[in-house]
């Protein structure tokens, strides 16, 4: 990834949109990143990608009936066993 600061994509818009359409382009103000200027395409994907978590107690009647019948489909049967409660010290320390 590039980085340019406001000032040379100012002086250059057309090259910087030029190339964020190859790869996302850092936006320095200073020496600090405050913006990415990305393509059309990566935007759409991002965009399409994006989704918002919300608390179960939101959910309604007809999200709850669709996430009972969901099927994961693995060659690999799991269950919660491998999930640690939340007393138990974790397995690694950094």
């Amino acid at each position: 990834m590039i980085s340019a600061s406001t000032t040379e994509i100012q002086k250059d818009l057309d090259k910087y949109v030029r190339r964020s359409t190859v790869e996302p382009v850092e936006v320095k103000h200073g020496n600090e990143a405050r913006s990415y200027l990305i393509s059309e395409q990566l935007f759409r994907d991002l965009l399409a990608s994006y989704r918002r978590a919300k608390p179960a107690a939101d959910l309604t009647d007809e999200d709850v009936a669709l996430i009972q019948q969901a099927k994961v489909i693995t060659d690999s049967p799991y269950n919660l066993d491998d999930i640690p409660d939340l007393d138990d010290e974790p397995s690694f320390r950094p």
